[in-house]
């Protein structure tokens, strides 16, 4: 099995440098991709946007992306352990520098970025799997108001069909490649994250009870999250698993120590992502009830809180919890991203519609 990986892991590690070679000029691009397929992105930008023109789509949205990343985090801890660490956690960046593969010739060069030095497993890539999840919700919730109620298939309907899983496949091959070119990820890596991800965003089509959930049902969800992986981390401990291997290889390997940021780390993506999803369940059930009469909010108003949600949010992710005191950064890291859903859904919807309304009254 480790002479069929070593081949696997040299052929991607020249595939990095060759990508290196031919785009030399083009890595502004590349860096730029990997930085819009952050799940970060979805939180901050398409979930606001989503949420106040579709809301069933921006809840579907919020959940792919957190269940997702979650699977993700639990996919990679076989990488943790010996010898599934073949396949699940080793990284170009650090692999080309500690394998023995290369005794007899040299090693292909490969470049290091600032978004190459992640400090978690590799497989499978977690962005590469985040930006399956999250396009395909949205191209299959584009074509479902594209169809219509009825579900009609007209010409102009496959033309969008078209277009848009053109658009998704060429979103899909520009992320796997900026995370082959960065050397962040081997090529079956960010393939096994394309198609984790599209599983488990095709999965979501087909769960309603979300659309409906309780305040109860999505703090029980989340405390199940984060008590599974927290069971898992002590059942790994308790069998001699060191779960930190992977941060020790990028503080080591990584070309510039500031390039190792506290955030790219498995416990602190959990964080952000239950705090994400708790954040949520609290933004829609805080929420006063609307009379049964009132109709969906008017397209100025949407519009509205989009944009002050934008700007909001922007601010919100210009606030970094300070990364010398690990309990503090993680706990902070929480309360931000459960601030991203309680802002969008109450807080600028809320007063703006105290700021539009005559005399103060909410109408909206």
């Amino acid at each position: 099995m480790e002479a069929g990986m070593n081949l696997l892991h040299d052929a991607g590690v020249r595939a990095t440098h060759q990508l290196q070679v031919r785009f030399q000029g083009s890595q502004d691009w590349f860096l730029f991709v990997s930085f819009v397929a952050d799940l970060r992105n979805t939180f901050f930008v398409l979930f606001p946007l989503w949420f106040h023109f579709c809301r069933p789509v921006g809840i579907r949205l919020l959940w792919v992306a957190v269940i997702g990343d979650w699977l993700n985090l639990i996919f990679k801890c076989p990488g943790s352990c010996l010898p599934s660490r073949l396949l699940f956690g080793e990284r170009p960046y650090w692999w080309v520098h500690e394998t023995d593969y290369y005794r007899n010739s040299s090693a292909p060069q490969i470049q290091q970025f600032p978004l190459t030095c992640e400090t978690g497993p590799g497989s499978p890539s977690g962005h590469a799997m985040g930006a399956a999840g999250v396009y395909y919700v949205m191209v299959t919730a584009l074509l479902s108001i594209a169809a219509g109620e009825q579900q009609a298939k007209t010409l102009k309907y496959w033309v969008l069909w078209t277009v848009l899983w053109t658009g998704f496949w060429a979103v899909q091959v520009c992320v796997c490649l900026s995370r082959i070119f960065i050397a962040a990820h081997f090529p079956h890596q960010v393939i096994t994250g394309v198609i984790s991800g599209m599983a488990v965003a095709e999965t979501f089509q087909h769960v309603r009870s979300i659309y409906s959930a309780s305040l109860r049902r999505y703090l029980a969800v989340t405390a199940f999250l984060l008590g599974f992986a927290l069971g898992l981390y002590a059942l790994l401990r308790a069998l001699g698993v060191d779960l930190l291997w992977t941060l020790a290889k990028a503080q080591r390997w990584c070309a510039r120590p500031e390039w190792v940021h506290l955030d790219t780390t498995p416990f602190a993506s959990l964080l952000r992502n239950l705090g994400a999803l708790c954040g949520l369940g609290l933004a829609l059930h805080a929420r006063a009830p609307a009379p049964a009469t009132r109709g969906p909010p008017p397209l100025p108003f949407r519009l509205g809180c989009a944009a002050a949600s934008l700007l909001v949010l922007h601010l919100f992710d210009a606030f970094k919890p300070p990364a010398h005191a690990q309990l503090l950064f993680y706990l902070l890291s929480f309360c931000k991203s459960a601030a991203v859903p309680l802002a969008t859904v109450g807080l600028v919807p809320y007063c703006l519609s105290r700021l539009l309304a005559p005399g103060g009254k909410k109408d909206v």
